[in-house]
């Protein structure tokens, strides 16, 4: 591994460990083995780096499943269904425990945003990125393959169900939104909704 990856490893060590505000430029050279000069050779600065290892946590945190975060299994259900809709929701609200340190980073960066112009921007990108990645779990159409309206409309619903849900399951788990109570809440909105003339 040369000195880029182990600066993105290490830092994504500081993040876990320190989050993104206390993490220094030197911690990172510390975890990493690397120099200073490494990091603005490499990322141009310690905080696009950071952003490049929050991104990395978050894009590792939902490799592990076709059917969406903690599934380690392709889905069961068929694209596109409601039955898919709750298949991908309950995998993703059982990764929680695993993931919840990813979630309270990213809770940590939207509450710096006002602070941290440059990492905002940054962060806007991946997020849009984020719309993308998150479609195939649903309709199982590739992401290289999605059109932009699909990505404008249904990738930005899944991403605020998303992040709704982890502040509800980070905040308290007991009475945070399940799977089957977003699927039939869905499926009433559904019933309920008049056809467009």
């Amino acid at each position: 591994m040369g000195h880029r990856e182990d600066l993105l490893d290490g830092a994504k060590r500081c993040l876990l460990e320190k989050g993104f505000v206390r993490t220094t430029a030197r911690d990172i050279v510390k975890e990493s083995g690397t120099n200073l000069a490494s990091i603005g050779y490499h990322y141009g600065s310690k905080d696009a780096l950071l952003v490049q290892a929050y991104v990395a946590l978050v894009e590792e945190m939902g490799d592990g499943s076709g059917a969406g975060w903690g599934g380690g299994e392709a889905p069961r259900t068929a694209a596109g269904s409601l039955e898919r809709f709750q298949e991908v929701w309950a995998n993703v609200i059982a990764s929680i425990p695993e993931s919840r340190p990813i979630w309270l980073l990213s809770f940590e960066l939207i509450l710096q945003g006002d602070r941290l112009p440059e990492v905002r921007k940054l962060l806007a990108q991946a997020q849009e990125d984020g719309r993308s990645g998150i479609l195939p779990m649903f309709s199982d159409v590739p992401e290289a393959d999605l059109d932009k309206e699909a990505v404008d409309t249904e990738g930005r619903l899944y991403q605020t169900l998303l992040q709704g849900l982890m502040v509800q399951w980070l905040f308290d788990p007991d009475t945070a939104t399940r799977a089957d109570q977003l699927t039939e809440g869905l499926r009433r909105v559904l019933a309920g909704a008049a056809p467009s003339a």
